[in-house]
């Protein structure tokens, strides 16, 4: 998408980070996009974070599934990846010989070695060292691309900045030991260039294996390296023209948030919003550095800040996750569910790394809604299984609305099945589930 843009004038900062997600470099023409909006905007020092291209991740975890439990298709889905690759690089580059052809062959040759030997660690690790050459593959393609166009960039592995502990699929950040490896081997980098290209949603453990920061990653990653580096702003560009107050896939006339305070936006990604990964707020707000959420469509546009002062958003949002499984756990000798019980509970669900969007107990129940991810739920519910019995829906949704008021929550709720609602001054939650006709 080769367009035209008029240059707006920024702020003179030292610092910034631009995140780009898979959608803004699905193809070669958003590529071309995306450097466009680099000659425009990346004036002073711009660290770039991208993630994998379009729906790679999705593609990738594929591989990692046939992999683990020995699917037929291994070769097929490998294949697959390196033509997509290929197919981008042909549209940017053409058919000539280009070292970044060679690039794309090494990655898939690593991946090739990783499902030719038997599976010797846990899924997550495995799912951690396969999916992460999704952004390795989408940085080498998008890096070479702003050379040939005159943007001088360097290309950097983030798991050399950026170390975790070994939670595979939700590494933990050792923020001390990164922050001293920003500051030792990327900020030097700006002494010869203006752009530093990297990936988001990676890091690496300290014996060198990959970990990965969680589902979405990236933001957090944008979030970290302003952080560490004292950044003026960062910048996360999406396919929307900023925060929308509902998911315009459930609502025609959605609004955009024109500014939003850190407490807000917080709020909104800890009940589910898509728009910002749940973690990237709190290191923005540990030192008040503001976050612009823009449109690559529509570059010029302002979008939405979000800043740490203002007062708080009336606007009523709506916030839907699908795919959640309503767990109900009762105490096998029908005992009181009591602190003792909760403590082992919650011991359980950190071991998993499962994640609770919404709780409720009663007299002998303590029911929790959370994502249905079968690696995760299933060795859970059989270790809860010793102590409790557990039962559970799946293929529920849960809604989240914040300044509701009674005839939207009667509108929306219609024809559906209510499992649990939990209602606050401002924000209400239901778990429901379709009901059959």
């Amino acid at each position: 998408m080769d367009g035209f843009f008029v240059f707006i004038p920024l702020l003179k900062i030292s610092m910034q980070i631009f995140k780009f997600g898979g959608a803004s470099v699905k193809d070669a023409d958003s590529v071309k996009n995306v450097s466009s909006i680099l000659k425009n905007n990346a004036k002073g020092h711009t660290v770039v974070v991208i993630s994998a291209m379009g729906k790679m991740t999705n593609k990738l975890e594929e591989l990692v599934n046939a992999y683990f439990h020995k699917g037929p298709n291994c070769l097929v889905l490998l294949e697959e990846i390196k033509q997509f690759h290929r197919g981008i690089a042909a549209g940017l580059f053409g058919v000539k010989d280009h070292p970044v052809y060679n690039d794309i062959e090494n990655v898939c040759v690593e991946l090739l070695w990783a499902i030719e030997e038997e599976p010797s660690f846990s899924y997550n690790h495995h799912y951690d060292q396969i999916v992460a050459q999704g952004e390795i593959l989408s940085t080498k393609i998008v890096s070479a691309y702003l050379s040939d166009q005159g943007l001088k960039s360097y290309w950097l592995d983030v798991r050399d900045i950026i170390q975790t502990d070994n939670t595979y699929r939700e590494g933990k950040v050792d923020y001390a030991l990164s922050e001293t490896l920003v500051k030792a081997r990327l900020l030097p980098l700006f002494k010869e260039y203006s752009l530093v290209i990297t990936q988001g949603f990676i890091g690496a453990t300290s014996e060198n294996y990959t970990t990965t920061l969680g589902r979405e990653g990236s933001d957090y990653t944008a979030a970290l390296l302003a952080y560490f580096t004292d950044a003026g702003r960062v910048v996360i560009w999406k396919d929307v023209p900023g925060v929308l107050n509902a998911d315009p896939k459930y609502f025609k006339n959605t609004k955009k948030l024109d500014d939003l305070t850190y407490h807000d936006a917080i709020e909104l990604t800890y009940f589910g919003a898509s728009v910002i990964h749940p973690k990237t707020i709190k290191p923005l707000q540990n030192k008040n550095i503001p976050l612009e959420v823009r449109s690559f469509l529509k570059p010029n546009e302002p979008g939405t800040i979000i800043k740490g002062s203002g007062t708080r958003s009336e606007v009523t949002s709506y916030i839907f996750k699908d795919q959640q499984i309503l767990l109900s756990i009762m105490p096998k000798d029908f005992s009181f569910i009591a602190e003792d019980n909760l403590s082992d509970i919650f011991n359980l669900f950190s071991k998993y790394n499962v994640h609770i969007h919404m709780m409720q107990n009663s007299a002998i129940s303590f029911s929790v809604c959370t994502d249905d991810d079968p690696q995760k739920i299933e060795p859970l519910v059989e270790e809860l299984g010793n102590d409790f019995k557990v039962l559970y829906n799946e293929g529920v949704q849960l809604m989240t609305i914040r300044n509701y008021n009674p005839d939207i929550v009667a509108k929306l709720s219609e024809d559906k099945m209510i499992l649990i609602e939990q209602r606050s001054r401002h924000t209400l939650q239901m778990v429901m589930k379709e009901t059959k006709n």
